[in-house]
């Protein structure tokens, strides 16, 4: 792929998952949310490196890692965006160890829009309403997440497997309705 492939590959692909991520925040009840969704993936220190390691079928990021060691790109997002569970990991004055906090379900409800809209960007018309589960349940035994996080996120992807998404954007907003009685 040359330059202007890269760049134009990877600028409409992080438009049109964004865009995906507003219409399901919309439909979630978070719409203000999904509005300022992911708008550090068009700062220079995001966008250089997804340019460059565009591949076009998974995350620039995987091809930083392969070539560094590490991904700056990804350090920088996931610092910056709250409805990435790994923004939520802090120093535990008790254990003295970086460990995982329970996300906000607000934040919850937008990474389960961006786990959506990722799963129907990437795999196109091969998308299967059992796919976003399916990546989960892949890597769950080495992510470091709260576990009642870890399994809100999962019930949310469970009900899209098996009644698909309207019901799961019905239980969010559900959930977000009963929240804010309290």
């Amino acid at each position: 792929m040359n330059f202007f492939q890269k760049l134009t590959g990877h600028f409409l692909t992080i438009t049109r998952h964004r865009h995906k991520v507003i219409a399901h925040c919309a439909k979630a009840g978070i719409l203000w949310q999904g509005l300022r969704h992911d708008l550090s993936k068009y700062t220079p220190t995001e966008f250089i490196p997804g340019v460059k390691y565009y591949m076009g079928d998974r995350s620039p990021n995987e091809g930083e890692r392969i070539d560094k060691g590490y991904s700056k790109a990804w350090l920088h997002h996931k610092g910056r965006n709250r409805h990435h569970f790994e923004y939520w990991v802090d120093y535990n004055m008790k254990s003295h160890k970086n460990e995982p906090v329970e996300m906000p379900y607000n934040y919850v409800a937008e990474m389960y829009c961006d786990r959506l809209a990722a799963s129907k960007i990437y795999n196109g018309d091969k998308y299967k309403q059992t796919d976003p589960l399916e990546y989960f349940v892949r890597r769950k035994s080495s992510r470091i997440i709260h576990p009642k996080t870890s399994d809100e996120i999962e019930k949310l992807l469970v009900i899209t497997a098996n009644e698909g998404e309207d019901a799961a954007f019905k239980c969010i907003r559900q959930k977000l309705k009963s929240q804010k009685k309290v």
